[in-house]
Parts: C-alpha cells; structure tokens; sequence
C-alpha cells in the first residue's frame, strides 16, 4: 500500500516535524509513506473576498497538479464524513480490499481546500468540527492512520 500526505505549506516547529518523522517511521512496516508539499501563498493583511478566493484557487490548482491520476484522494474537510478510530481503519481497510493501492490525503493550508479539490476526492473525511493547524493535522493525520493499522492487524495499541 502507498500512501501520500498532500499539503500546503512546510512545518517550521521542530515538534512536528520530529512527530511526524516517528509517526513516518513507525508506519514504514505496513506501507510507503510519502509526504509531498507545495508552498502557500503569502496572505497580506484584510486581504479582499477576490483575494482569498485566488489565494485558494493558486493553492488548490498546485496540490492538484501533484495528484496522479490512479490515486484515491481522500480531502480532509471539516463538511466531510466523521469516524471514529476503528471506523477510520475500516475505511483503509475498505479501501485496501477493493483495489486502491494508493491513498492520498489531502491538507489544506490555512484557508481550506479549494473547490476543485474537493470536487476531484474521491472521499471527504473529518476529524472534528474544530480547525486545527495544518502542521498538526499532518501529525494527528499520521497517527490515525498508524492507530489504523495496528487496528486492522490486531496488533496493541489501540485503547
């Protein structure tokens, strides 16, 4: 299985890069991890309703480009279907038995995810109705997918 972290943006603080390296390490036994980011457009100060929807629009058609044509795409959207941990991993395993050899997660920058992405998932997912900072979604993103994993292989983890 392979599996692909799409997301806006870089992940300045140290602690969630390191997180997100020993979340990338422990599920390197069960799939390929990539993790593939673009750049986000810089934001200027009261930005008008036009410039937040290009600034959105700019993002969205480079995370799009990124895409492969035989990926599942799964966007992380808070309108998107909510699961539970053993949900989640039914949801991998679902998608794991009905031939998808690539997963890829889509996480938007600070203003979301632009119409066309979200018209190209395959799947919306939501974690919560709360907004959480695109550096520690990745991270939380990680670990569900990990939690995942062990659920599906029985494995201790998961409580």
């Amino acid at each position: 299985m392979k599996i692909t972290v799409l997301t806006v943006g870089k992940i300045k603080e140290k602690y969630y890069r390191d997180a997100v390296a020993e979340y990338e390490k422990r599920l390197s036994k069960y799939a390929t991890i990539n993790i593939i980011e673009v750049p986000d457009e810089k934001t200027k100060e009261n930005p008008s309703d036009a410039e937040l929807f290009q600034i959105l629009e700019t993002e969205g058609n480079k995370l799009l480009s990124k895409i492969p044509e035989n990926a599942y795409v799964i966007a992380l959207d808070i309108a998107g279907k909510k699961y539970d941990s053993v949900g989640f991993s039914k949801f991998i395993e679902e998608k794991m038995n009905t031939g998808n050899s690539h997963l890829l997660f889509v996480i938007g920058g600070s203003l979301g995810l632009s119409h066309g992405v979200k018209k190209r998932a395959d799947a919306k997912i939501s974690f919560s109705d709360m907004t959480f900072p695109h550096q520690l979604m990745r991270v939380i993103l990680l670990e569900q997918i990990y939690r995942g994993y062990r659920i599906m292989r029985n494995e201790p983890y998961h409580k």
